[in-house]
């Protein structure tokens, strides 16, 4: 006898929204500006839009949360590996460290933007950068995810996306470090970009979840 392992399409379900709460958020939120005084006027210029770019943010990172316990515990061939099963890990972790950036720029940094407190929101400004860091990690942790299922015997999604989403993952975690770490200002679009690009694979994935049977274990039951 064979039971359907629910933990995997319910993750699926979870990781399917939250991808697109995230791509939602990517596209209000748009690429950062060259230098902390063009940031502060972009902010103040459209609060509301970039409130509501990193709330909506914010709750996706939180069901990336959500999805990413789920899989972990649901005994499936998702985290069969090793490097799968660190990777399905490392997701909610750095989901939770970006999630203190989005929420700490949708309020202090914002307030501090309108009001033109250049000190408050240059300090604030440094402790959501430091805790963004995880944003290299999290495209790190699905390049694994998406490699994994390319090179499924029985993969979720078609070989070619699975392996443009591990090309997207590494370009948006280099993208990151150019443009945060090195100030080099085509790494933020390009950060942007293929994040897009990669979220998209994870709906894509997330939704293949909800209607597999990959999932199934054996009962642990059965005689």
């Amino acid at each position: 006898m064979r039971r359907t392992n629910g933990g995997v399409r319910v993750g699926g379900a979870w990781l399917a929204i939250a991808s697109c709460l995230i791509i939602a958020g990517l596209g209000l939120h748009g690429p950062l500006a060259p230098n902390l005084s063009d940031q502060m006027s972009k902010i103040a210029n459209d609060p509301a839009m970039w409130v509501l770019a990193h709330w909506i943010t914010a709750a996706g990172l939180s069901l990336y949360m959500v999805a990413g316990l789920i899989v972990l515990t649901s005994g499936s061939r998702l985290t069969e590996g090793w490097w799968t099963t660190t990777a399905w890990a490392v997701l909610p972790v750095t989901a939770l460290w970006v999630l203190t950036t989005a929420v700490a720029e949708a309020t202090v940094v914002t307030n501090a933007a309108v009001s033109g407190n250049s000190e408050v929101f240059e300090a604030w400004w440094a402790f959501a950068e430091g805790k963004a860091t995880g944003i290299a990690f999290l495209a790190l942790a699905i390049a694994v995810i998406a490699g994994n299922d390319a090179r499924s015997a029985k993969p979720f999604t078609p070989a070619w996306s699975a392996w443009t989403a591990v090309v997207a993952s590494l370009a948006s975690s280099a993208g990151w470090a150019l443009g945060m770490w090195f100030e080099i200002r085509v790494g933020r679009v390009l950060w942007l970009a293929a994040s897009i690009v990669m979220s998209v694979w994870t709906v894509w994935l997330g939704i293949a979840m909800t209607r597999s049977s990959f999932g199934e274990i054996p009962d642990v039951d059965a005689r």
